[in-house]
């Protein structure tokens, strides 16, 4: 939103909203709402995180109920759908989510869960939209990701304001559909970047500089995110920073390898890239995804 804030309020019935997973993406995602005008109520089960919200202007909820109190829609930014589940259902079951109420879940979850879920919820007189996003911490920080939304039109339009204060919204389909696309984007993106660091392996113990063969990657046909952000930004400068987890990318391979068996559709490359991740995200606990690197780079790999 540009100029005054409030004036893209108008007909919304709200200002404030809850959001609930304040972590590496959440952080700059409630900061770019309170940058827009709405007024956030926020809670995590990090204090810190807790506390970063409150140092940006927000209000700190000391318990997953007091986001949902707030006046607007109640935004899950969570790690999978168990969590997903949890939050929301516990909350549903506790009259925390009242009939009306609008929840938009912005993780990365599984996407016949989803729509389970917002079955679930909708006999509550509650209605739950998906919204995961793309782009990472970076463009979470400039409000500019992209944001894959499933649900009803009429319930995308009626978060659509919201979602507009953090980025791009595309309308995937109906609910769900926005889970099943960022699962299969993440699939390409974690694809891409095993392949470029398996190839970038290759050709430095072949002797290649590696900036050399960036260039010729991104100035030809095997440029990728990877080739042209991750591997600069994150790799060559051993940074590992990019704020995503590899156990978060494996998570999102398998629910796209699921979609791709559940097709009925080939499913050998989308297999082999599942395995390879779940293998690396074991290997490297905790680790930045873009350490998948380091990983391939390893003696016996």
């Amino acid at each position: 939103m540009t100029g005054d804030p409030a004036a893209g309020f108008t007909g919304l019935g709200f200002t404030g909203l809850g959001f609930i997973g304040l972590g590496a993406m959440g952080t700059p995602m409630t900061q770019a709402l309170l940058r827009a005008g709405f007024a956030v109520t926020g809670y995590d089960t990090d204090p810190a995180a807790r506390g970063r919200l409150a140092a940006a202007g927000g209000t700190a909820a000391q318990a997953a109920a007091g986001a949902a109190a707030a006046a607007g829609p109640l935004i899950l930014m969570l790690p999978d759908s168990a969590a997903v589940e949890s939050v929301a259902g516990g909350l549903a079951a506790s009259g925390a989510l009242r009939p009306g109420h609008l929840v938009i879940d912005m993780s990365s979850s599984e996407p016949q869960r989803t729509r389970d879920l917002a079955a679930r919820l909708a006999a509550r007189g509650v209605t739950l939209i998906d919204a995961p996003v793309s782009g990472g911490v970076p463009r979470a920080r400039s409000a500019t990701l992209t944001i894959m939304a499933g649900g009803d039109p009429a319930d995308i339009d009626r978060a659509r304001p919201v979602l507009a204060a953090m980025g791009e919204v595309t309308h995937a389909g109906p609910v769900g559909a926005g889970h099943a696309v960022k699962a299969l984007n993440n699939l390409l993106s974690a694809a891409h970047l095993l392949a470029t660091a398996e190839v970038m392996t290759a050709g430095e113990r072949f002797g290649l500089d590696p900036r050399v063969m960036l260039d010729v990657f991104n100035s030809s046909s095997g440029r990728s995110g990877s080739t042209q952000l991750k591997w600069p930004e994150y790799v060559l400068t051993s940074r590992y920073d990019s704020g995503f987890s590899a156990a978060l990318m494996a998570k999102d391979a398998r629910i796209a390898l699921g979609l791709i068996r559940a097709a009925g559709t080939p499913a050998a490359v989308a297999a082999a890239t599942a395995d390879e991740w779940s293998r690396a995200a074991a290997a490297l606990p905790a680790a930045d995804h873009t350490e998948i690197a380091r990983w391939v780079s390893r003696p016996g790999q």
